[in-house]
């Protein structure tokens, strides 16, 4: 098949209308008609059924579509990634992140990015997740790394670039301290101290209120930022949820991380705005995807 028949049929399935579509195309209706009468006698089928009133696919003609759909879309975005990657592109990049480690990912990143792309700078911002996210949507920063769930309609989450092993961060003196490692049952035995701000997807994500048989968790005070965080923890007013790694850059005397045994890792991943993926952003994501982990 043609590029050009290829395009011809995907836009008459979706507009299913044939002036429309040659409007969308910038061709007349009768090359569209053309077009795909010619398809249909390759294919050896009917594709569209006609009438005064409608136009509507085929099973034949859905089964194509599905089929050629999928790899059109791939082949328009690797056109688009070249086309980024050629272009002249400049500005500024405003990028946020939860976790230090996604900080040193994304610093890597715009030391390579700028090499090719040297009028455009990349700005990192480090914020808690309530705020990272709200900064997404309010056009702060054009991308952020953070941890799914994200309940915002208007927020895309792209590739998982990190898996941590999840863990419970307890008081040094606490006698979960001294183990080797936790399960979700004991989230039972102490008030769970909690972020502030966060969607309610997301803190039913990070702390739940029962355990898996039902046991029920007590929720403690609260705090804005990480830090605010951990002095609560430190101070016996409970424990809270992290990484195992979380550990190797916020360790404190007075606090200790114990991995779960039977709870899902927490995921890093790329988000961006549905309608913020400009050539440059395109771009700085394909460098991140290609240092990444």
């Amino acid at each position: 098949m043609e590029r050009y028949e290829i395009e011809t049929f995907l836009a008459l399935a979706e507009e299913l209308h044939f002036a429309r579509t040659a409007e969308r195309l910038l061709i007349s209706p009768g090359r569209v008609s053309q077009t795909i009468k010619a398809l249909e006698r390759r294919i050896g089928g009917t594709l569209f059924e006609r009438s005064s009133r409608r136009v509507a696919l085929t099973p034949v003609g859905r089964q194509l579509r599905d089929d050629l759909l999928p790899a059109y879309e791939q082949i328009q975005r690797a056109v688009a990634d070249a086309t980024a990657a050629c272009t002249d592109i400049r500005g500024v990049l405003r990028v946020g992140f939860t976790a230090p480690w996604s900080g040193r990912l994304l610093a890597q990143a715009a030391e390579t990015f700028s090499t090719g792309h040297p009028r455009c700078s990349v700005e990192l911002q480090g914020a808690t997740y309530n705020l990272v996210i709200t900064a997404l949507r309010q056009k702060d920063v054009d991308l952020v790394i953070a941890e799914p769930p994200v309940e915002e309609p208007d927020v895309t989450v792209g590739p998982v670039l990190f898996s941590e092993r999840r863990a419970l961060v307890v008081p040094a003196d606490h006698d979960l301290a001294t183990r080797e490692s936790v399960s979700l049952e004991d989230l039972a035995l102490l008030p769970l101290v909690t972020a502030a701000g966060v969607s309610r997807t997301w803190r039913e994500a990070f702390f739940p209120r029962r355990t898996p048989r039902g046991a029920r968790i007590e929720h403690g005070p609260t705090a804005f930022n990480w830090e605010g965080v951990l002095s609560l923890v430190a101070a016996g007013e409970g424990a809270t949820i992290a990484t195992v790694r979380a550990g190797q850059y916020h360790g404190r005397p007075d606090i200790a991380y114990v991995p779960f045994t039977d709870a899902a890792p927490v995921e890093y991943a790329l988000m961006w705005r549905d309608e913020g993926r400009t050539a440059g952003l395109r771009a700085f994501i394909r460098t991140v995807l290609d240092l990444a982990p």
